[in-house]
C-alpha cells in the first residue's frame, strides 16, 4: 500500500491506498488516528488527484470528492457509508434519520458504530451525522475537528 501526508487547515491528513483506490483517511489525532505500517511506501506522486481534492475541499471549491475509493466492511457498514455519501454538502442529519435511510429505523447505535468505523472520512462524509437534538457527538478525529468541518462548509454553503 501507498500512502502519503496532506496538510490541511484541519492538520496533516494520512491517505493510503492502492491502485484500486485510497483506503483509508486518517486525522492527526482523535481515536481513530492511524500511522504509516512499516510496509507501506511513502509516494506523494501517487496521490495528486487526492490531494488537489482535499485542497479545492478547504477553500470551498469541491462539494463532492470524485477520488476513487475502496471500501471494505460489513454489509450493514457499506450499506451506512453509501448512504453517508448521499449526505448534501453543508447539511447534517441524525443517526437515527440515517438508520431509517437504511431501512433499519432501530439501529440508530449500529449506525453510530459504522460511522466510528469509516474508514475514509471528509470523503465519506460521516461528520455530518449528529445527534438527533442537534449536538455533536462521537468522532474519530475529535468533536474540535467535527466542528471545523461543519463550520467550513456551513460558511463556504452559504456562497454557493
Amino acid at each position: 500500500m501507498k500512502y502519503c501526508t496532506c496538510d490541511t487547515p484541519i492538520g496533516s491528513l494520512l491517505i493510503a491506498g492502492g491502485k484500486e483506490g485510497i483506503k483509508l483517511v486518517s486525522f492527526p489525532g482523535g481515536s481513530q488516528k492511524k500511522k504509516p505500517m512499516p510496509e507501506w511506501t511513502e509516494d506523494p506522486s501517487f496521490f495528486q488527484r487526492a490531494i488537489t481534492e482535499f485542497k479545492k475541499y478547504f477553500t470551498g471549491e469541491l462539494k463532492k470528492f470524485s477520488v476513487s475509493i475502496v471500501l471494505e466492511g460489513t454489509p450493514f457498514q457499506l450499506s451506512v457509508w453509501k448512504e453517508l455519501k448521499k449526505i448534501p454538502y453543508g447539511t447534517t442529519t441524525s443517526y437515527g434519520e440515517l438508520a431509517r435511510r437504511i431501512g433499519n429505523p432501530k439501529a440508530a447505535r449500529a449506525v453510530g458504530m459504522a460511522n466510528r468505523c469509516n474508514p475514509i472520512p471528509v470523503i465519506i462524509p460521516c461528520h455530518r451525522v449528529i445527534g438527533k437534538n442537534g449536538s455533536l457527538t462521537g468522532f474519530g478525529g475529535g468533536l474540535p475537528i467535527k466542528q471545523k468541518l461543519l463550520d467550513l462548509e456551513e460558511r463556504y454553503r452559504k456562497l454557493m
